[in-house]
């Protein structure tokens, strides 16, 4: 994408390194395409003892895509997006049932000095979004607020700004309705190591936040990553691409503090046939 990227995606390089993929549960994922557009996705997730899933359905056809999931609890969540409804825009409608005032309408559009989204509840007393950046994609400036129509009042306002370079990227976001502010940088050391960090101040506590990170590649087909918080835990995970696009992921968490706690530890097992 040559202009700036959509406001909700700025901070997302540091955040991604620091959060994603990072599981400390048990994790299955079976995900089928076929040639006439369709794919299937299955996915288990065992959090103590509990036991979670879903089915997930994605069919393709021209400029138009439909997703619908089912979960445990035979909710059915359902996505409808169409590409370039006019030049260099896609609308998606989604709901889910039984909830019958889950209705929503989003709106994108791209340009190459701006990108602009636009979300509105289908309910009589809806909830609208809208957020917007300017720039190119090595500097963008942008905002984001949302109106609830059933208080009259604002449930949030968001502004930022981001630097993207072949080797760094940093963003600064003021948050929570101007109360916080928070930072966000990574860094490319060589081809195989990223190093990133995230930094948030609250204005009315004045508490500071903090996480780091870095990702290594090992080899092309192996990644391992590390974080390390303020609030004393440490993480790492080391994820293997044992076939083509099928994953093996293993995260481990210590609490510093919580000294007669034991290690978090996940296994998340993707596979792609």
């Amino acid at each position: 994408m040559a202009g700036p990227a959509p406001f909700v995606d700025l901070g997302k390089k540091a955040k991604d390194l620091l959060t994603k993929d990072y599981n400390f549960d048990q994790k299955f994922t079976l995900s089928m395409l076929s040639t006439t557009g369709m794919g299937l996705t299955a996915t288990g997730l065992k959090k103590d003892q509990n036991f979670f899933g879903d089915i997930n359905t994605v069919y393709t056809s021209g400029s138009t895509t439909v997703d619908m999931k089912v979960d445990t609890y035979s909710n059915v969540s359902t996505k409808v997006t169409v590409n370039d409804v006019w030049p260099c825009s896609k609308a998606a409608l989604s709901f889910r049932i039984p909830d019958h005032k889950s209705g929503k309408l989003d709106v994108q559009y791209l340009h190459p000095h701006a990108a602009i989204d636009s979300s509105i509840g289908l309910n009589p007393t809806p909830l609208l979004e809208l957020s917007a950046t300017i720039g190119s994609k090595e500097l963008a400036l942008g905002g984001e607020i949302g109106f609830d129509t059933a208080s009259a009042s604002f449930t949030k306002y968001t502004a930022g700004i981001n630097m993207n370079k072949p080797d760094f990227s940093v963003a600064l976001l003021l948050t929570d309705k101007g109360q916080a502010l928070k930072a966000s940088y990574i860094h490319s050391v060589n081809p195989f190591t990223c190093v990133a960090a995230e930094m948030a101040h609250r204005f009315s506590t004045y508490e500071n936040t903090f996480t780091i990170g870095s990702s290594h590649a090992v080899d092309p087909f192996t990644v391992v990553k590390t974080r390390f918080s303020d609030n004393g835990k440490v993480a790492m995970l080391c994820q293997r691409e044992w076939r083509p696009k099928s994953l093996v992921t293993f995260s481990a968490e210590y609490d510093s503090k919580a000294i007669n706690a034991s290690p978090k530890m996940g296994l998340a097992l993707a596979l792609k046939p």
